[in-house]
């Protein structure tokens, strides 16, 4: 009786070590959680909540004094002409990640200001969150038009150190992006947002 609980019971904690190895691995990666999207006086402006996690190999290299690059790349599309790939509005961000071990901070360089935090925690949580990110405007937008918008988020492996990008080559632990969101939208009027839940 008392070896058939034991087995049980290794059973159950083994299921439980799966489950949480499990987890751990599903949690590595980018995961867009919401977009929203609005009108103001100089334009239109995107907003951006997304889940970003390092999996060890990124970490360690990190910690080596190697900037990751992170770029978020928002695309409007009239469906119209979406054969023809009419891209006639789009943004495009790159931070960079960096930790300083002289200070232990983690640092992330906008293209216009720096940040800097205690714990990477911190950092890609702030990374995770793009704020008022402008639009460029290509051609005239109308409110009463269907576009297709398009969303991704990825680490920019041409911007790492020439022996990193080879090594990166066909490794999974490398290909760190989301996927790419996609939906179909007008555009909103100024005062009323619009946003979107990833699910």
């Amino acid at each position: 009786m008392e070896r058939i609980r034991l087995s049980v019971t290794f059973f159950v904690l083994s299921i439980c070590v799966l489950l949480l190895a499990s987890m751990s691995v599903r949690a590595e990666g980018i995961a867009i959680k919401s977009v929203g999207f609005s009108a103001v006086n100089t334009g239109y402006e995107v907003t951006v909540d997304s889940e970003i996690t390092l999996n060890p190999t990124l970490e360690q290299v990190l910690e080596k004094g190697v900037v990751l690059y992170f770029v978020t790349k928002f695309s409007l599309i009239d469906s119209r002409w979406y054969w023809l790939s009419d891209e006639v509005a789009r943004g495009k961000m790159r931070v960079g990640l960096r930790y300083y071990a002289l200070t232990r901070q983690f640092i992330l360089n906008y293209p216009s200001q720096s940040q800097s935090f205690n714990t990477l925690a911190e950092a890609l949580q702030a990374l995770g969150q793009l704020r008022d990110f402008p639009l460029t405007v290509k051609s005239e937008l109308r409110t009463d038009v269907d576009y297709l918008a398009s969303l991704r988020i990825w680490l920019d492996l041409t911007r790492m150190p020439k022996p990193l990008q080879v090594e990166a080559l066909g490794s999974s632990k490398w290909d760190f992006s989301s996927e790419k969101l996609e939906w179909q939208m007008k555009l909103p009027a100024p005062g009323q947002p619009f946003q979107i839940k990833a699910h």
